[in-house]
């Protein structure tokens, strides 16, 4: 059993694929060929966004829209304790400061309880708060109601991680339209991946996009010899988005895939563990499936060994990383408990009914 199986996946599309890749090989424009810029437009519609802007890779899509933001070293970046290390990576590459905040036990994602606190915390601690990066983990949107209304108090600029979370919805509105700027990632695992590294930003402001594209192209002016700022050598190869372009034609039959392999397993799962919440009105792309769990490590080992791989997203939290240490921010209770108690099952568009059942009844 694959925990999300790529190779069904290409079987499925297999004759489009291949011949997608085919074009771009016969066209020798593998850099900033078409296929890129037709799907930034198909990107941003479907997000229903006015600009989309292509790049490397999640990771980069962060340090290029904190750029764009304009940004001072020593400015504090709240982002979330339980995600993966790129969100708080970032601001600290760029010699910002990031100001970890707990996630709600249900969502996983983050606490604007907390936000509150720790924002008047870090201006407590002489720290300028500057900018809110909020994770839509695992695939579920964040309480963005709650979070966009109190950056708009705040005059705080935010910047949506949707690195998990493309395809999620809040009352219709997709993920990656609800920050100032939101950053995507197309890794090959992530709800809408590619066969390598990718990623892309959303944004509305014209001034932020023109900015993105000079940034992701060593900060370029009238053209690529012109180089008016420093920035990155950050592209989606044409190949990656000919890939991309396949897939996003079958994207949504694949997130109702998912949706049904989840309301599967948590109708299976009832009363046995901690299984995950999607509040009403929100649809999850179900990047994972994540239950809760005392006896997570015991309960991983024997999955293991029936053939079944289960994975820990995350088994450390950002304040606990090495990397920050030097911080030293106090541990953020329900993101260590969830570092504690995490574990994700298989999870993808192509699990049959015989396969959730195996690992229903396993646990």
């Amino acid at each position: 059993m694959q925990f999300r199986d790529l190779h069904r996946q290409y079987e499925a599309m297999k004759a489009e694929m291949d011949q997608a890749m085919l074009n771009v090989a016969a066209s020798g424009a593998y850099i900033m060929g078409p296929q890129v810029a037709e799907l930034e437009q198909q990107l941003a519609a479907y997000v229903d966004m006015k600009h989309c802007i292509s790049c490397a890779n999640g990771t980069d899509a962060l340090w290029l829209a904190l750029r764009a933001l304009g940004l001072k070293p020593g400015d504090a970046v709240f982002v979330p304790d339980f995600t993966f290390f790129s969100t708080a990576e970032a601001p600290a590459i760029l010699n910002l400061v990031p100001v970890f905040v707990d996630v709600d036990d249900k969502s996983f994602n983050m606490d604007a309880a907390d936000l509150e606190r720790k924002w008047q915390q870090a201006l407590n601690n002489g720290l300028h708060p500057a900018a809110v990066i909020a994770v839509d983990l695992f695939g579920l949107p964040a309480d963005y109601d709650a979070i966009v209304d109190f950056c708009r108090q705040k005059s705080l600029p935010l910047i949506e991680d949707g690195a998990q979370g493309f395809g999620g919805s809040i009352r219709g509105k997709r993920a990656c339209s609800f920050g100032d700027i939101a950053t995507t990632s197309f890794f090959p695992a992530k709800p809408l991946g590619c066969y390598g590294d990718g990623g892309a930003l959303f944004t509305n402001d014209d001034r932020y996009a023109d900015l993105l594209r000079s940034l992701r192209v060593h900060g370029k002016g009238t053209d690529k010899y012109d180089n008016v700022r420093l920035g990155l050598n950050s592209r989606l190869d044409t190949l990656q988005a000919a890939i991309l372009q396949v897939k996003l034609r079958h994207f949504d039959d694949e997130l109702k895939a998912v949706n049904r392999v989840a309301a599967k397993y948590s109708q299976l799962l009832a009363g046995k563990v901690q299984t995950p919440v999607v509040p009403e009105g929100y649809t999850s792309s179900w990047a994972q499936y994540t239950l809760q769990t005392e006896n997570r490590d015991d309960l991983q080992a024997r999955l293991k060994a029936a053939g079944v791989p289960a994975m820990v997203y995350y088994p450390h939290t950002m304040s606990r990383q090495t990397a920050f240490a030097h911080l030293n921010q106090a541990p953020c209770p329900v993101a260590d408990e969830l570092s504690r108690t995490v574990l994700s099952l298989p999870m993808h568009p192509y699990m049959t009914d015989e396969e959730i059942e195996t690992v229903a009844s396993l646990i």
